[in-house]
């Protein structure tokens, strides 16, 4: 089994060469170089050049994503019980302030959870759970809404949070290798346009210093940002 990993790698290196490739051109490849029998999910990270420790510098933010990622989100809807049905109309999977005393037990197999700003105060005894995670509601990423229901749909179709890490790099999956290349395309572009839109005001020198598409278990094949970008 090895034998044959090493063999799909060394194959693999042969194809990705030390040159940046267009969008078009690595959208193809990164389907060249994917060889797990599951339909893998592809990725983008996008070193910027801001100072993420300036809070004014902090790359955050939602993006919708006209084709979705192809994954089905878990959203989890901590809400007024007025707002209860509608939450689960729009697709929620869970559903209910009972699941703050599960959060506090251990439980967090969920992928986001949607908040009503009126139970946020509820939320302080298990930010230290949901934090490390990346879960807990936030305002700037509207996962905190009087609306929870418009949020949830919006979610469930395609709309997702970015944020830099401590490297200054964002990550974010947008889409899978079964998607036509002019999904991937479009979703791209779409992500792209939304990180150059999110450029502090304070940023100074070259904003995208860097772009990388991947596929789990995959190399990353950098992306030229002139081919498609005018940044």
């Amino acid at each position: 089994m090895s034998r044959k990993l090493t063999k799909n790698r060394k194959k693999i290196l042969e194809k990705i060469s030390n040159k940046k490739y267009s969008l078009e051109e690595a959208v193809l490849l990164i389907k060249e170089v994917t060889f797990v029998k599951f339909d893998a999910s592809i990725d983008i990270s996008v070193h910027l050049g801001i100072d993420v420790r300036l809070p004014n510098q902090m790359v955050r933010g939602t993006v919708k994503l006209p084709h979705g990622t192809g994954k089905n989100v878990c959203i989890l809807a901590l809400v007024d019980k007025e707002k209860e049905s509608e939450s689960k109309e729009a697709g929620a999977d869970y559903v209910g302030l009972d699941y703050i005393e599960k959060i506090k037990s251990g439980w967090t197999n969920v992928d986001i959870i949607v908040a009503t700003p009126s139970i946020m105060n509820q939320l302080g005894t298990i930010g230290k759970i949901l934090g490390p995670k990346g879960l807990m509601p936030n305002p700037k990423m509207d996962t905190v809404s009087k609306n929870p229901g418009k949020s949830i749909k919006e979610i469930k179709s395609g709309r997702i949070s970015f944020k830099a890490d401590r490297y200054g790099i964002v990550h974010a999956s947008i889409g899978r290798v079964s998607f036509s290349n002019q999904y991937l395309l479009n979703n791209i572009k779409e992500f792209m346009m939304t990180i150059i839109r999110n450029k502090p005001s304070t940023s100074k020198g070259v904003y995208i210093k860097s772009i990388h598409l991947s596929a789990t278990m995959s190399n990353s094949i950098p992306l030229d940002s002139k081919s498609f970008l005018n940044t």
